[in-house]
């Protein structure tokens, strides 16, 4: 998420945005185009690809894949790329709720809204027979599916094998983002700036509604892991975090460390990665890729399939 602080000092001089934003038709914003998914859920979602599971297909480990704030299934298109066709594990990449549609839809989206993708695939592949599914998320999917536990979710359903989150966030690198309550209003939206590359799979314009959005199931998951959260029975937990992450403050797992244990009360794993990306578990369309990045995103890829096939 791009700093808030620029636009915050513009109102103090009274240069306050425009009511709405110029969307252009290249834009995701624009509705002119969605996420692939939406045309071709099969390709997606392993609960459409094979509704009615044999009995050694329920049986095959699930990974249900789930993006951040603002963005699209497009940040975990290079996971099922890596991992070209595999047959001994299945892949669902979730798009969350108001994400990959226009602008407006965005808008007027949730937290809730965001979060009930990930559970109606969920419950879906349950109701299907599914036995062996882990959840994979991605810098706010990690607060989402942190939520999830917190609240009891999996209290009384199959609980998932793992929990792996990539740059989970829960204290954002910005700290401008508190004051979106007070300043969002006045704001409008917030502009990327982001490359016209990522204008297709990223919103551009982000509505200071979602922000707030954004801001609230922050500080929901901030008090469940200050109240101490208990993932299921046979449930683990890593975090994948990048040391240098642009957009989640590495304290994030300090204080998913700090604040989760196992049902055992063991503690969950935390691995840093000596990244500056936030994400970086995806490298397209990034200016400058190291050899180094590469290594990274390989060496996790290959962590979480090991992790799911336990």
């Amino acid at each position: 998420m791009k700093t808030l602080l620029p636009f915050l000092l513009l109102l103090v001089v009274g240069l306050a945005c425009s009511p709405e934003p110029t969307i252009t038709n290249e834009m995701l914003d624009s509705g002119t185009f969605f996420d692939p998914s939406l045309y071709n859920p099969e390709r997606y979602l392993v609960s459409k690809a094979i509704p009615a599971p044999t009995a050694e297909q329920a049986r095959k480990p699930v990974i249900i894949a789930c993006h951040g704030y603002s963005a699209s299934t497009f940040e975990w298109d290079e996971f099922r790329a890596w991992a070209n066709g595999r047959t001994d594990f299945y892949l669902s990449q979730v798009l969350l709720g108001g994400h990959g549609r226009s602008y407006e839809e965005f808008k007027k989206s949730t937290w809730q809204d965001w979060q009930a993708a990930i559970t109606t695939e969920y419950e879906q592949l349950v109701r299907a027979g599914y036995q062996n599914i882990s959840l994979l998320g991605s810098s706010t999917s990690g607060a989402l599916l942190l939520e999830l536990v917190a609240s009891g979710y999996f209290a009384s359903r199959l609980a998932p094998r793992n929990i792996l989150l990539v740059d989970p966030i829960i204290i954002p690198s910005d700290k401008s983002l508190s004051l979106i309550g007070v300043f969002g209003p006045m704001l409008g939206y917030i502009d990327t700036e982001q490359p016209a590359g990522e204008d297709k799979f990223y919103y551009h314009f982000r509505p200071q509604e979602t922000l707030q959005q954004l801001e609230t199931v922050l500080n929901v998951t901030r008090k469940g892991l200050e109240k101490g959260i208990t993932l299921p029975t046979d449930c683990s937990l890593k975090v994948y975090k990048s040391k240098k992450d642009p957009a989640a403050d590495p304290v994030s797992a300090v204080l998913i460390y700090r604040g989760t244990k196992t049902a055992t009360g063991q503690p969950i794993e935390v691995e840093m990665i000596d990244s500056e990306f936030h994400v970086y578990t995806r490298l397209k369309l990034r200016e400058q890729v190291s050899t180094k990045d590469q290594q990274n995103q390989t060496a996790t890829f290959t962590d979480v399939v090991a992790r799911v096939l336990r």
